[in-house]
């Protein structure tokens, strides 16, 4: 079955027939009737669409994760971009096994292989302390664990929510603390280290993953922070590894978010666990951003929307001028002869 438009093509004004999953599906009561709340999803992003009373009637239910065929006319709501749907069709169990799931799955800009790939070199290298090698290569050579990590989305919305999300935030995130213990070397270099290896993994039972994303529920009831304690407590006694250090690891996953009221279990009481909380904020604002800079288009369109996670409409700003790479010497001697030969 044809996909037919994508989200990154449907526009304010534009109409839009094509091939979407449902990751959400709500209802509400307007005035005019009840009415559906859905947001549609492929592989180059989601957007909110409305299906209004009375052709919201025609759908006693819409799952989540269902496959649809929509066709309809976008227009602006709080300055984002919202189709109001005109025909739908939910795709049968048949029609769905026929359809490319992977043009409807957004997924990472980068190959997902070769970022593990990188991973494991940075993992071989880093972890010289040999209980902390242990803990580390027990976890990422159990072939579940490894599989499911590799393509976890990192969330449901906002930041890295995408098939190889998680990967993608931990090794940038994993890069970025390997810099800072650079800069300060009083830093527990191999602690930090593994505390942004780690600092995600319970997201793997946190979401569901697939078409429908979404929290289980465990993931609801307990959350990443504890389910990634949870998770890595066998690992921890095979490895050997000292208890200072295995309740150290504890304190970096469960204070990683900052502050109580952005999920921490305990703030950061360690400069360690200070430099992971930054270091993981910092890039999921700088995947916000870019996330929303792709959304806008290139005629002249720099604020966003505004941004209730970032609390402020996020401005992209003109950049400094790439000065030109010098002409090779080759090239200067041959620019030089045909002067010559003009004179």
């Amino acid at each position: 079955m044809e996909k037919g438009c994508y989200v990154k093509d449907i526009s304010a004004t534009s109409e839009a027939r094509g091939l979407f999953a449902v990751s959400q599906a709500a209802q509400g009561q307007s005035r005019n009737g009840p009415y559906w709340r859905l947001t549609l999803t492929d592989a180059s992003g989601s957007l909110e669409a409305k299906i209004w009373s009375p052709l919201s009637a025609d759908f006693s239910e819409i799952p989540s994760g269902s496959l649809v065929w929509v066709e309809g006319r976008a227009g602006l709501y709080r300055d984002q971009v919202q189709l109001t749907v005109e025909h739908m069709r939910l795709l049968d169990e048949a029609e769905s096994a026929t359809v490319d799931h992977t043009a409807l799955m957004p997924a990472s800009p980068y190959p997902l292989d070769d970022m593990l790939q990188e991973l494991d070199g940075l993992i071989k290298t880093e972890f010289t302390h040999t209980p902390w090698r242990k803990l580390v290569q027990g976890f990422f050579n159990n072939e579940e664990l490894r599989a499911a990590f590799r393509i976890c989305p990192a969330a449901k919305g906002v930041h890295h929510a995408y098939v190889g999300g998680l990967l993608e935030h931990t090794l940038s995130v994993f890069t970025l603390c390997r810099r800072i213990a650079d800069q300060y070397p009083e830093l527990d270099r191999q602690t930090l280290l593994a505390g942004a290896l780690f600092h995600d993994i319970g997201k793997i039972r946190e979401f569901s993953g697939g078409l429908a994303n979404d929290y289980t529920d465990e993931g609801r009831l307990l959350g990443h922070l504890m389910l990634g304690v949870e998770m890595l407590a066998p690992f921890m006694t095979k490895s050997g590894l000292e208890e200072p250090l295995q309740q150290h690891l504890k304190h970096l996953i469960l204070s990683h978010h900052g502050e109580l009221q952005f999920g921490a279990v305990r703030p950061p009481h360690t400069p360690e666990a200070m430099a992971l909380h930054y270091a993981d904020n910092l890039d999921a604002k700088m995947a916000q951003c870019r996330g929303l800079f792709a959304q806008l288009d290139d005629e002249g369109q720099d604020w966003t929307p505004w941004q209730a996670t970032l609390g402020r409409p996020v401005y992209r700003a003109a950049r400094t001028p790439e000065k030109a790479a010098p002409a090779t010497r080759k090239k200067a001697v041959k620019e030089e002869c045909l002067s010559l030969l003009k004179v």
